[in-house]
């Protein structure tokens, strides 16, 4: 994935939903903060995302330009439509999402997670796809240990399962990292 078919498939889906600002969540979402991040982390094909003010327009877009569609046969990518309870996050993550828009995304803006907002909810998903990613944006630097360790205790999960995140996250990230 590029930025450049992010600001495609955001295009797309704002002609379809008819909407302007929609929420990226998945893995491609770093494409906001680092429009150029490193290949190992753009080798997903798909991007999830959803309509920010009528989340219930997801299955448009996904109909439409999602898995096997004829918009995903066409250029190699898709979106997947989902909606705000597809990933787990940290408390105040809608004001740090990082806008993408551009003369490429004709008016659309994709309100993409903010890194570490996007590490901590790889880390809940616990996929070992997510942990790779998750272990790519600590080797590349891209996002930081200490921040990423402060934003599980923003998450809504009981205290047990934020300690084994912090475990499994101590395992990635060694405390001097």
């Amino acid at each position: 994935m590029t930025r450049a078919a992010l600001e495609h498939i955001l295009r797309a889906a704002s002609a379809i939903a008819n909407e302007r600002d929609f929420v990226v969540i998945g893995s491609q979402a770093v494409l906001g903060q680092y429009p150029s991040a490193p290949d190992r982390l753009l080798v997903s094909i798909e991007v999830d995302l959803y309509p920010r003010y009528a989340p219930e327009k997801s299955d448009l877009v996904d109909g439409a330009i999602g898995e096997l569609s004829a918009f995903h046969e066409t250029f190699g990518y898709y979106a997947h439509g989902v909606d705000e309870t597809t990933a787990t996050l940290p408390a105040g993550w809608p004001e740090r999402l990082v806008p993408v828009q551009s003369e490429n995304t004709a008016g659309a803006t994709g309100w993409c997670l903010e890194v570490h907002d996007l590490a901590a909810s790889k880390l809940v998903a616990g996929r070992e796809r997510d942990l790779e990613f998750l272990r790519v944006l600590l080797e590349e630097g891209l996002a930081d240990p200490a921040v990423l360790r402060s934003r599980l205790d923003g998450l809504p999960l009981p205290g047990d399962r934020i300690e084994a995140l912090r475990e499994r996250l101590g395992r990635l990230a060694p405390a001097g990292r």
